[in-house]
């Protein structure tokens, strides 16, 4: 699964970095403490995560992450959004839980 075909079937928020919605998914992975995430996120991994800082770009960078989605409709700080566009990283929003965009993530796509 493609980012822009999970962009299009999660009804996600495109805030920024929409120049990498070909990238290709191969997981997801959940965590907020981004040290634990630089250890463990891999390659292709959708990231979900609360933290909004731009921290957050770099550690995604770091990870080769496909993209990243913020929950729960949390606000973005804007040098989060500069930062994740000048990077071409996709950085979304949604209204749902990170537990539940896990669910719909797996169910629209053939990841185990």
């Amino acid at each position: 699964m493609l980012v822009k075909e999970l962009i299009q079937a999660l009804d996600l928020e495109v805030i920024a970095g929409i120049e990498g919605e070909d990238r290709e998914i191969t997981g997801v992975y959940i965590s907020d403490l981004l040290s634990w995430v630089m250890a463990n996120l891999q390659a292709g991994n959708v990231w979900i995560t609360i933290q909004t800082h731009v921290n957050v770009v770099a550690v995604a960078l770091l990870g080769e992450a496909s993209c990243m989605i913020i929950p729960e409709g949390a606000e973005i700080d804007e040098n989060t959004i500069e930062k994740a566009n000048q990077e071409k990283i996709p950085l979304l929003r949604s209204k749902l839980t990170a537990y539940q965009l896990a669910l719909k993530i797996k169910e629209a796509s053939n990841l185990k």
